[in-house]
């Protein structure tokens, strides 16, 4: 445990300094041998980073004076997290936080620290309570702008960012329908309900590999939220489709599970663009691929129009700060306003590509306004003479999917070339 908590400690501190989580943390895994302390080492990170709100209030009430050793800060967070959140002994959290600190007055300091804790839980609780930013786990201005947006739903937002993700899983129409894959996977003795056309969700998360089918394609892990990009963009056999910002696959592979079109799968980034075909390989499925940059197609068009086109542009990640906790700390409010503007370069690049009568998808995994349906008001005020907006049927008349128990957050428009 001293060592998970050692390198735990590492990766917080490199992520808070700058780092992104799915970089800092492989550093951490390769220096564990065994897949039960990956699995621990990844838990403590996510959960920590998820809970950070609390932790930092909870630590700042028992010390005295502020820690002039960041080190020793980010040790004590992760012992607090595995105190409060994880079934570990309390005993041993603390022995080993205390061997882990090194020698002098860090051991003294985060004995009494710990101990401190466990004997005033529900009153530093209640402190935390006090603190939106510990409440939530989430910074101020991100909760700000969540009461602003959504001033009745905020707190619902707020709750759901905090869970466990859901392991959901999107069955691959080619190799049978929801209902028989739900009575594959209870012969394997995994507990699972569907939570979409053609999403199943599982009661526990388990290695791809002991999934019925995984390998051969019969399946592909994505969330629920996800899995209606696909359907929504509901691309005709013979189609010419372009996914824009295709990696890492996922709605790639989709589109031609449900149908079989002429594909372009573009993505700035070639070693992303690899992670395309690997998913694609183990479907058996086909697409071309291309590397490019959306906002700029006159370095990779061929000047032929799509009937379809998926905008999935970067965004916030805002409806996915669940899956990506370190996101809610990195991020700046100054972000989401360069996101806007990023993204209305590459809907108006994209636009153009378009052949009339056809229909592009905007999607992000985001929340804001700004990149959701402000974004594409806006885009509709440009083009006021050849665009116009579809309706969606519920859950999704508004293009929104606010993150709940079952899929993350995710925003959809539907735009038709007149």
């Amino acid at each position: 445990m001293r060592k998970l908590q050692k390198l735990a400690a590492g990766v917080l501190e490199t992520v808070l300094a700058g780092t992104a989580l799915h970089q800092a943390l492989p550093q951490g895994l390769q220096q564990l041998h065994t897949p039960g302390e990956r699995g621990a080492l990844q838990d403590i990170v996510y959960g920590s980073l998820r809970q950070l709100g609390r932790l930092d209030a909870w630590l700042a009430a028992l010390l005295e004076r502020p820690l002039t050793d960041p080190q020793l800060g980010w040790l004590l967070r992760v012992a607090l997290y595995q105190l409060a959140y994880t079934r570990a002994p309390a005993h041993a959290v603390v022995h080993n936080a205390v061997t882990a600190a090194g020698q002098g007055w860090r051991r003294g300091l985060t004995n009494a620290v710990l101990r401190n804790f466990l004997r005033r839980r529900a009153e530093l609780d209640e402190i935390a309570s006090a603190q939106p930013s510990a409440h939530w786990s989430h910074p101020d201005w991100w909760i700000d702008k969540l009461k602003a947006e959504y001033p009745r739903r905020w707190q619902g937002i707020l709750e759901a960012s905090l869970l466990h993700p859901p392991f959901t899983l999107r069955v691959n129409g080619r190799h049978g329908d929801v209902a028989n894959y739900l009575r594959r996977l209870n012969e394997a003795g995994l507990p699972a309900h569907q939570t979409g056309p053609d999403a199943v969700t599982l009661d526990r998360a388990v290695p791809v590999h002991d999934l019925p089918g995984f390998d051969a394609g019969h399946v592909s892990v994505q969330d629920a939220g996800a899995q209606w990009a696909a359907r929504l963009l509901d691309a005709q056999p013979g189609e010419r489709v372009l996914d824009a910002c295709a990696a890492p696959g996922g709605k790639t592979g989709h589109i031609l599970e449900r149908a079989d079109v002429d594909l372009i799968a573009l993505d700035v980034d070639a070693a992303r663009l690899a992670r395309v075909q690997e998913n694609l390989d183990r479907l058996h499925l086909a697409a071309t691929l291309v590397e490019g940059d959306a906002a700029h197609p006159e370095r990779w068009w061929d000047k032929q129009p799509f009937d379809r086109i998926l905008a999935d542009v970067p965004c916030s990640a805002s409806g996915v700060v669940r899956r990506n906790p370190d996101i809610k700390w990195l991020r700046r409010p100054e972000d989401i306003a360069q996101f806007a503007a990023q993204q209305a370069v590459m809907l108006d690049a994209l636009w153009r590509l378009l052949a009339p009568g056809g229909t592009l998808l905007y999607a992000t995994c985001s929340i804001f306004n700004e990149e959701n349906d402000g974004q594409v008001r806006a885009f509709l005020a440009r083009h006021p003479d050849d665009a116009e907006r579809c309706t969606f049927p519920e859950p999704l008349s508004d293009g929104s999917l606010l993150p709940d128990a079952e899929h993350d957050g995710f925003f959809y428009a539907l735009l038709r070339k007149t």
